[in-house]
């Protein structure tokens, strides 16, 4: 049986200059062997910002875009789980790479076994803010009036956001941040609610593999990690997830 890679967090931006990880991002696409590997998925925040235009497409993000076609076009089944960073995410990325997007959390077998995916975003009750604006940015007639902005002008507030947002959580350890935090503590429910034996995350850019037993039940927590910090994905192989780091 043909591995599975996964991976999120890339947060892939406009400008190079502004893309910690972006370049070996892109290596390790273009190395993947559809031989070897059957199955790729990513947990969300491929994109920085995602929108789909009906007649555009982010000229910065072709690269990447194509890279996935063509594993698609090899035999290569991709999934993206939708995160915070790419809410809009739909039929125009599944057109244009043949990825299959997933809105909300999904059961996916691994194996003789199944696992449980979502990005991770929307846990933390304190963050008002976030889950108003999730909550926002599925309003449809949002979504219309929205297409009406210039991708420029669409591309520069996406960045703006972006960097407030980077500007509040800079500085800290993700894995002692109150994100990570969240996530293991949901999967650690999900698991001990018998909902899932294994829970694979994105989001809190806190790379792991964690055995959680809860409630008499014996699960396994993983959690992708992030690319322009860890550069870090995870390997399914013969039965057995492991931490990896492209280098």
């Amino acid at each position: 049986m043909k591995d599975t890679l996964l991976f999120s967090d890339v947060h892939l931006k406009p400008h190079a200059s502004d893309n910690p990880g972006r370049k070996d991002f892109i290596d390790f696409l273009a190395q993947i062997d559809p031989r070897q590997v059957g199955r790729l998925i990513c947990l969300g925040d491929l994109f920085d910002f995602w929108y789909e235009y009906r007649h555009a497409v982010f000229a910065s993000y072709f690269e990447v875009l194509h890279l996935f076609a063509n594993l698609h076009d090899a035999g290569v089944e991709l999934h993206l789980f939708r995160g915070n960073h790419d809410l809009w995410a739909g039929s125009q990325l599944e057109r244009l790479t043949g990825m299959r997007v997933h809105q909300e959390s999904a059961i996916l077998p691994f194996g003789s076994e199944e696992a449980l995916l979502f990005h991770g975003d929307g846990l933390n009750p304190k963050d008002r803010g976030y889950l108003l604006f999730k909550r926002v940015a599925g309003n449809r007639v949002l979504q219309y009036l929205f297409r009406h902005v210039h991708p420029d002008t669409a591309m520069d507030l996406a960045e703006w956001i972006s960097r407030r947002s980077r500007a509040k959580a800079n500085g800290g350890n993700p894995h002692e941040g109150p994100e990570a935090g969240m996530v293991r503590n949901h999967a650690r429910k999900l698991i001990g609610a018998g909902r899932a034996r294994t829970v694979i995350c994105g989001h809190a850019h806190a790379p792991v593999i964690e055995p959680i037993e809860e409630n008499g039940i014996a699960g396994l927590y993983v959690n992708t990690g992030d690319w322009p910090l860890h550069r870090s994905f995870v390997r399914y192989s013969d039965g057995e997830f492991t931490l990896q780091t492209f280098c």
